[in-house]
Parts: C-alpha cells; sequence; structure tokens
C-alpha cells in the first residue's frame, strides 16, 4: 500500500505533535520551516554565553507533556528533567510589597487566610469546581474537533458544561469566592495567558488556576526548548523528514484538492496539508482567492489576543529580590487591559512579567551573571517602531529597578528587543499578534476558525488560531486532534 504524503507547514508545538502523530500511523511527513530551527514562537537563541528562550517561559499542565510523550511509549524524562519551582512565583504589587506563591498548598492556603479569614476554605471550595472543570475541560472538551454540535450533545457532556459555567464570567465567578484585591489579581492572573479580560472569559477557564495551584508550575533544564528538542527527536525516531529555510509561497489547488506546496526554492508533491503556519497567513497568502474559506471582515472582527514588547537582557552580575517567575503588577490593569482590547494604543503605565531563568538554572548565562526576559504585553496591529521600544524599555527598567532596589541597566552586557514586526516576520503572525485568538466564549470551540478547509479537501489547520486554542498545552493537543482527523478521514476513503 502507497504511504500517503503529507505537508506540514511550520514547526511549532502544534506542526510538531501533528507530524509525530501522523508518522506513528504511517504517514510519511515531511514538516516545512521557514526559520533556521524548530519550534515556531518557542525557539531559542544563544549570545555572548547566554541562552535565551525567545517565547514561551511557563511550563504548566504537566500531564499534557507526559500524555503526548507516553502516547509514544515514552516519558518526558526521557528527553528532558523536569524541576518543580517553589515558590512558583513572585507577585510584585508595590515596594516592599512581594507576594512569593508558594508551590504547597497548605501554604497558600495559610497565605489566603492571613489576606481574608475565611478564604482559606473558600480556595479549597473553589479548587474543588476547578479540578472538575480541569478533568473535564482538558480530558475532553479540548480533544473535540469542534466541526459540529453533535460532538457536544450527549446529556453527560451537556450537564458537564452547564456545571462548568461556561456562561458566567471569570469575572464574576472568582468573586463570589474572594474579596480582597490581592487575591483576586492572584486569581485572576493566568487568565492573561488566555488573551481576553476577565469579563469576557468563560469562568470554564478557572481550570488554569487549578493548572497553577494543583498541577504546579515547573521548568525543563536547559531551557524551555529542551521541550522542542525532546518533541523534534520523538518525530525523527517516528520517521518525520524536516527541511528549513522553507519559506512556503504558495499552497497548489486544483479542483478543491491541495495537490503540493510550493516553498521559495522547492515544489514537494502532497496528499495532505497541514497547515500549522499563521491560518490567516495561510489562508490569505498561500490559497488562490477562490478556496479561502474566510473573508477579511471575518478576520477584522476576530478578537485576538495580545501581542508582546519582550526584552531579551544579558546581565553581568547576579540580582536580587527576583525569581525565576516575577509579575509586577504595582499599577492598576484597568487602563493597560482598556489599552490592549477596548481602546488599542502603547500603554501609559503597563504591568509586565520578568523571567529569571538563570535563578534555577545556571547553564543559561555566564558564570555570575543573570539572564533576563521582560515581557509587557500590548494590543496587536500597533505601529511598532525602534524609538517605541527604547522608550518603554527605560519604562520599565526605572520601574524594575526601583521595585527591587538595585541599578540593572548599567549592567546590560546583552540586549536584544522582540514585538510586532518581528512576530509578522519570522511567524507571519496576523496583526503581529503574539497568543492567537482571545478565548471569548463566542471563539471557544465551534465558533473558532475550523481546522478544516472549508473549500480544500485535504487541508487542515493546526495552532493557536484553531482549536482548542493558545498556548503550549492547547496547541500540542491541537496537532493531535487534527492528526486524529487526518487518519480518520483516511480510513473513510479506502472503505469508500
Amino acid at each position: 500500500m502507497i504511504r500517503k504524503k503529507v505537508i506540514v507547514i511550520g514547526s511549532g508545538f502544534s506542526g510538531l505533535s501533528a507530524a509525530t502523530s501522523l508518522a506513528a500511523e504511517g504517514f510519511e511527513v515531511t514538516v516545512l520551516e521557514k526559520n533556521a530551527s524548530p519550534g515556531g514562537r518557542a525557539r531559542s537563541f544563544a549570545a555572548q554565553g547566554f541562552t535565551f528562550d525567545m517565547g514561551p517561559s511557563w511550563y504548566w499542565m504537566p500531564d499534557v507533556f507526559e500524555s503526548y510523550f507516553q502516547g509514544f511509549g515514552k516519558t518526558t524524562s526521557d528527553y528532558y528533567q523536569l524541576k518543580r519551582l517553589d515558590p512558583s512565583y513572585t507577585v510584585v504589587f508595590g515596594e516592599k510589597d512581594f507576594m512569593q506563591v508558594p508551590a504547597a498548598l497548605d501554604q497558600l492556603r495559610a497565605m489566603f487566610e492571613d489576606l481574608e479569614p475565611g478564604s482559606g476554605a473558600m480556595l479549597d471550595e473553589f479548587l474543588r469546581q476547578a479540578a472538575y472543570k480541569y478533568k473535564v475541560g482538558i480530558k475532553e472538551l479540548v480533544y473535540k474537533p469542534g466541526r459540529s454540535v453533535t460532538e457536544f450533545m450527549s446529556l453527560k457532556l451537556l450537564y458537564d458544561v452547564v456545571r462548568m459555567d461556561v456562561f458566567q464570567s471569570f469575572h464574576k465567578h472568582i468573586r463570589r469566592f474572594f474579596k480582597h484585591n490581592k487575591i483576586i489579581k492572584l486569581m485572576e492572573f493566568p487568565i492573561l495567558f488566555l488573551g481576553a479580560l476577565p469579563e469576557n472569559t468563560p469562568a470554564l477557564y478557572s481550570l488554569m488556576n487549578y493548572a497553577d495551584i494543583a498541577l504546579g508550575t515547573w521548568y525543563p533544564m536547559g531551557s524551555m526548548y529542551r521541550i522542542v528538542e525532546g518533541m523534534m527527536q520523538l518525530a525523527e525516531e517516528k520517521g518525520v523528514r524536516f527541511l528549513f529555510n522553507q519559506d512556503v509561497k504558495q499552497i497548489e489547488v486544483s479542483q478543491g484538492v491541495a495537490t503540493g506546496v510550493v516553498t521559495i526554492n522547492n515544489r514537494f508533491e502532497a496528499d495532505v496539508v497541514v497547515a500549522s503556519a499563521d491560518y490567516h497567513h495561510v489562508e490569505k497568502q498561500l490559497l488562490p482567492k477562490t478556496y479561502q474559506s474566510y473573508s477579511d471582515k471575518y478576520w477584522d472582527e476576530r478578537v485576538m489576543a495580545p501581542s508582546s514588547l519582550i526584552f531579551y537582557l544579558g546581565i553581568n552580575k547576579r540580582l536580587q529580590n527576583l525569581n525565576h517567575h516575577n509579575l509586577f503588577f504595582d499599577e492598576d490593569f484597568g487602563p493597560h487591559a482598556r489599552e490592549i482590547y477596548t481602546d488599542p494604543k502603547w500603554p501609559t503605565k503597563p504591568l509586565f512579567y520578568v523571567s529569571a531563568p538563570s535563578v534555577t538554572d545556571a547553564s543559561v548565562a555566564p558564570a555570575g551573571c543573570e539572564n533576563l526576559f521582560v515581557l509587557i504585553p500590548v494590543a496587536p496591529g500597533l505601529t511598532d517602531t525602534d524609538e517605541v521600544r527604547e522608550k518603554y524599555y527605560h519604562l520599565v527598567m526605572e520601574r524594575l529597578e526601583q521595585l527591587t532596589k538595585q541599578e540593572i541597566r548599567s549592567s546590560v552586557v546583552y540586549k536584544r528587543s522582540y514585538a510586532h514586526h518581528d512576530f509578522e516576520t519570522d511567524y507571519n503572525a496576523f496583526k503581529g499578534n503574539a497568543y492567537g485568538l482571545a478565548n471569548t466564549l463566542m471563539q471557544t470551540a465551534l465558533f473558532k476558525p475550523a481546522l478544516k478547509s472549508k473549500k480544500v479537501n485535504n487541508l487542515y489547520y493546526t495552532g493557536q488560531l484553531t482549536v482548542p486554542g493558545p498556548g503550549v498545552p492547547p496547541s500540542l493537543i491541537s496537532g493531535q486532534v487534527v492528526a486524529k482527523e487526518i487518519v480518520k478521514e483516511s480510513k473513510m476513503e479506502v472503505v469508500a
């Protein structure tokens, strides 16, 4: 029997996952990657003895990664070693007002109780409900392809959906349990990963709090890129072929069927095409207009998750008062949120995040030095200039120095910035977004761009602009979901 040829465009988490899953099912899989290395937004680079993760820096939902590797008879420990962080992260509310979030639940419960008497018991109840949402949401709902309402029509699932507060906002849900402002800020923070305001995010996503508090914050020693390396190694073990510096320029379509993929210097025949690249770019730039499923109006009406202004900094000394993950909530999130979602503009007083992986992992910086990743969430689609980047560098670094009581800028020996223009250049990201579609109710499951083209019979999509949504674990799952659909439909063709 002749093996079907699958071309996967892009080698981010969803592309790696889809390619490996399909190769394990007997398909002949080739991955075409635009850049010189795999990983998509999770790429890494080295400079002056520092190793920088370019994108994802949080390792949550370890069970999702473990389940992925176990599906191929492996474990995560075959490819990288995990360390649980304690404290999980630090929230900075102001000068001398640092909240160290402990990994141990009993310690977190005691911290809540100190802030708000009675909140310890409320935390237990909140987590009990969140655990149920995690069990159903992550184990069942996110693995559904979102192609038909019938997927959600079982009585049990309808009952589960009601219990999971899909139609209540996270904003209202969290305030049923807690009143203290610091606790609310702490509990709402994971929603920022979903790219929407708590007011517009379904309470279902309290499952993120369960992932944070119950399952913990971890780190793969050596850098987050170890995950990419592990997934690529597994893919190659299954027979996947990787070709880099292959910028795809066209998907050839004949009578509603994709027949080949054309890069800047090659052509590849295909029986199936899986687009792990930016969905909007593939639709609008790689397909003939006749075969595009969504209009310009449709895309303009999508609510996008934020973009990011990132600084990669090498510091020639060790720093004080920083943990591995640090959230700076010393300014009011309300105005910053409005400047992201309601009235898009460069923020006036932005919140920001600092990762210092060298606190945990000495290998990512020279001896006696510190590795910093500084991120400001900003609206997508903004005009991105060197002058703007430099303005925000000094704005944020001044606050960082003031809050941590130390001079930093004079010790910076390596500096690189990354924002909208880079996301567009490197990943063809729609409006320079960093995280994909916002997880609002009307952009969940069936309401996301479909994982299969409506007009090209053998073209599928995977990644953060389709089901199940943005984030590393969902992207990894997205690849598995689309592979399962391809396998199922291929078997149907054989029967027919």
